[in-house]
């Protein structure tokens, strides 16, 4: 009965934006500077860019007999989505890449989205994230935490071969520097793995779609540190610190929002964050025969909302992508120059090497699960190919 009421749920967005105020004051988004004086419509443009992912309805039943929608529950995975998605178009297109409207994008940009789509074989579908949280103890359709969703993330991660990302997740808010670079320049994953990896990607990217080689050197690094910063309400002494994360160019913004109400946030203007809202029930999108995506809901075409920080709730978490060594290396400077020297109550800590009282850095491998992941994908891989021979027999 609750995930009826939400089924019809639609946020129209002209109802609750208000178009950015007059000011000289620059504005930060993902990295990046504009100026509302001189290139507002570069801003909105930059904005609009984004991945938006919201609630969606009509969806194949999650585990067959689960929810076909996640209105009312699934705003921090979609969240999460966002992060991620940012991270594959700095992997593959870069940070300056542009979206318009009508305009022909490259094959990469459609297999981007193809790994986002509300379908079970769709390596980070809203299927594989719910069906992975219950290995953290989430059952489907309750409510994810920033680090819940980090966690998701970097497990899925490990099945995606495309893409090859390094998922680090901080712990104790605490980053470790010696641990990063052994999971980014760890050796080639297994066979065993990269079939699985190989497995996967075939469904979620449909016939004749080759699978990239795994390369030899840094994996690119999706770094994503959650953070509590305050206990119910965010400690002003963190905000300028946490303001200057979205000046970083390696940037992916933030996951948090109000309790039980997620959004990305991704820049800041003065003391207010601007953040993507997922909180839009749109109807499921397929991709079609040639594998495009009809991507018009996948993108926020009007002006964002903005919130005060002091509004924020104090659970959030940070993230960042390091597509090279020294993409880290010039993080990590940063981190040190305009965070932890400047703070008297850091934010997070930033080590060179892994604390002795930890247990030992274990690069994380495929996780043994039971109904999600990889195993997930081959049982409805071998649907499938039963359904096709099913198909022949009949004929």
């Amino acid at each position: 009965s609750v995930l009826s009421r939400y089924e019809n749920q639609i946020t129209i967005l002209s109802d609750y934006l208000e178009e950015f105020p007059e000011t000289d004051e620059p504005v930060w988004i993902l990295g990046r500077q504009h100026h509302l004086n001189t290139d507002k419509s570069k801003l909105l443009l930059d904005i609009s860019a984004r991945l938006w992912f919201t609630y969606r309805r009509k969806f194949s039943p999650i585990g067959g007999t689960g929810p076909s929608s996640d209105a009312g529950w699934g705003c921090m995975l979609r969240c999460g989505q966002m992060m991620l998605a940012q991270a594959l178009i700095c992997r593959h297109l870069g940070r300056d890449w542009q979206w318009e409207k009508h305009k022909k994008q490259p094959e990469e940009y459609h297999r981007i989205l193809r790994c986002f789509l509300d379908r079970k074989d769709c390596c980070y579908s809203i299927h594989q994230m719910a069906q992975m949280g219950v290995g953290e103890g989430k059952s489907i359709g309750e409510w994810f935490g920033p680090n819940t969703v980090a966690q998701v993330l970097k497990k899925l991660a490990l099945f995606d071969e495309w893409n090859s990302l390094a998922v680090y997740v901080s712990m104790d808010n605490t980053v470790v520097i010696e641990d990063i670079k052994k999971m980014c320049w760890s050796p080639a994953q297994s066979s065993s793995v990269a079939h699985s990896s190989a497995h996967l990607h075939r469904s979620a990217l449909g016939p004749n779609k080759n699978t990239a080689g795994l390369c030899p050197g840094w994996k690119p690094l999706l770094l994503i540190i959650p953070l509590r910063l305050g206990i119910n309400h965010i400690n002003p002494v963190y905000i300028d610190a946490f303001k200057e994360c979205f000046k970083m160019p390696q940037s992916l913004g933030a996951l948090g929002g109000k309790p039980n109400n997620a959004y990305y946030f991704i820049g800041f203007l003065g003391n207010e964050l601007i953040y993507l809202d997922p909180h839009t029930t749109q109807s499921f999108v397929d991709s079609e025969e040639n594998g495009t995506v009809d991507d018009k809901s996948f993108h926020c075409q009007q002006a964002p909302h903005r919130m005060k920080i002091m509004n924020l709730d104090p659970s959030v978490a940070l993230g960042f992508f390091c597509k090279e060594e020294c993409d880290f290396d010039n993080w990590c400077s940063l981190v040190q120059k305009e965070i932890l020297k400047q703070q008297s109550l850091r934010m997070f800590e930033l080590v060179q090497k892994h604390p002795p009282h930890w247990p030992p850095f274990i690069p994380p491998s495929k996780p043994e699960v039971t109904t999600t992941g990889a195993e997930l994908i081959e049982s409805t891989d071998k649907l499938f190919e039963l359904e096709e021979e099913f198909e022949i027999l009949s004929v």
